[in-house]
Order: C-alpha cells, then sequence, then structure tokens
C-alpha cells in the first residue's frame, strides 16, 4: 500500500485486540490494555507494538506518541481530538458519546440499510446520520485501497489549519462566555436600569402664590 495514503501504524491499530488485562499489571486497578503507541508502530519489525495498560505507558512508553481507545456498546472508539491531529478523518462519519466526538475503528455489523435512508457507508453499506463516505477508520481503508481516491496522511497546511482551528475554537468560546458575563452583568446593574435624577433646570422659576415656609418644631 502506497505509504504516502496510509501510516505505516494504521493497520496494526485497527487488528490490534484491546481491553485484555494486562499480563504484568493484572492486579491495578487500571490494568486494561487500551494504549497503542505510534512510534513503536511505525516499524513493523518492533515487538513493542501490541496494546498496553495505564502502568506501562508510564515505563515502557514514555517519550512516545500514544493514542487511548475507548469502549462504546463493545466497540472499540477514538476521540476525535486525539486521532484527527495524528490521521486525515475527513470522510468519516462521528458521534457524540457522553460529551465526547468519537469515531468507531472498525466496521460494525447491521441489518442492511432500507430504502430511503440518504446516507449509507461506501464500503459497508451502514445507515450513516450525516453525508459522510464512510462509518469507520477501518471502512475508509478499504476505500483508499480500491479506490485510491482518499487519504489518512495529514499535509503541513493540514496541520497548521488544525492547529489554526484549535485556537480560534478557544477564542471563540472564550469570547462567548465573556459576552454573556457581560450580559449577565449589564441585566443586573446597568445604568439603564438605575433611576438618575434629571439635571437641575437653569431656567428661572415663573412666579406663582408665594410659599410660607413650615414652623419648626
Amino acid at each position: 500500500m502506497d505509504s504516502m495514503l496510509v501510516p505505516p501504524w494504521l493497520e496494526r491499530l485497527l487488528q490490534t485486540p484491546f481491553f485484555n488485562v494486562c499480563r504484568i499489571h493484572g492486579d491495578a486497578a487500571r490494568s486494561e490494555c487500551n494504549m497503542f503507541c505510534l512510534d513503536c508502530n511505525n516499524n513493523n519489525n518492533n515487538n513493542n507494538g501490541d496494546a498496553f495498560c495505564f502502568y506501562c505507558r508510564s515505563s515502557r512508553h514514555k517519550d512516545h506518541q500514544v493514542i487511548q481507545i475507548r469502549r462504546s456498546s463493545y466497540h472499540d472508539v477514538v476521540r476525535v481530538v486525539e486521532i484527527q491531529k495524528v490521521l486525515d478523518i475527513s470522510g468519516v462519519q462521528t458521534y457524540v458519546i457522553n460529551s465526547a466526538r468519537v469515531l468507531f475503528l472498525n466496521e460494525r455489523p447491521q441489518p442492511k440499510s432500507g430504502k430511503g435512508v440518504p446516507h449509507i457507508c461506501e464500503i459497508c453499506g451502514r445507515s450513516l446520520l450525516d453525508p459522510f463516505r464512510f462509518c469507520s477508520l477501518g471502512c475508509k481503508l478499504v476505500g483508499i485501497k480500491r479506490n485510491g481516491d482518499a487519504s489518512f496522511v495529514l499535509d503541513d497546511k493540514i496541520n497548521e489549519a488544525l492547529a489554526m482551528e484549535g485556537i480560534s475554537s478557544r477564542r471563540s468560546s472564550m469570547s462567548s462566555r465573556n459576552h454573556h458575563q457581560e450580559e449577565e452583568e449589564l441585566g443586573e446593574g446597568s445604568p439603564q436600569n438605575i433611576y438618575t435624577p434629571p439635571p437641575p433646570s437653569n431656567t428661572r422659576r415663573r412666579k406663582g402664590i408665594p410659599h410660607r415656609a413650615p414652623f419648626g418644631s
């Protein structure tokens, strides 16, 4: 396969079994193997490319590029904020699960989509929520092998755009919070809501019936 379209570690990621108990740290609380090292799996001859646990990361992959795999309905997913830093995920359907945007690693079996479904995966025919081409990273990989009209490799311009998008998103979020805070402050104690007496008039008072000053007590 053309390494210009697919990084060498991707197929191993899609074939790796996750969430087995670590052989070394099986008695620990966080012993499930849900980590994957991109650096170790760039070399096909590396024997340190299996899934590993939280404690193995600290001891064997401390300075490596690592992604964490998660589970949704017994299927492996990865957070978009992690995977988009290393892969071009364009064309792959994403989902929001537990307030996090994720995508699935591999195809999930389902009955064939009925008629009238507006969006389906080009490879497995799974119904999609939005107009994407693929339901998972695995289906996009198959599409690249068949047609070569997509890519997983990020170029420098895309990396720069992702960085700028992150900065812009953070600025927009901060601006929105500040604007909301300003609106709340205006609603509670703005000059518009506080009565201000009119300035004294310089015009002379018209003569009328004199008023006697009140007697002192």
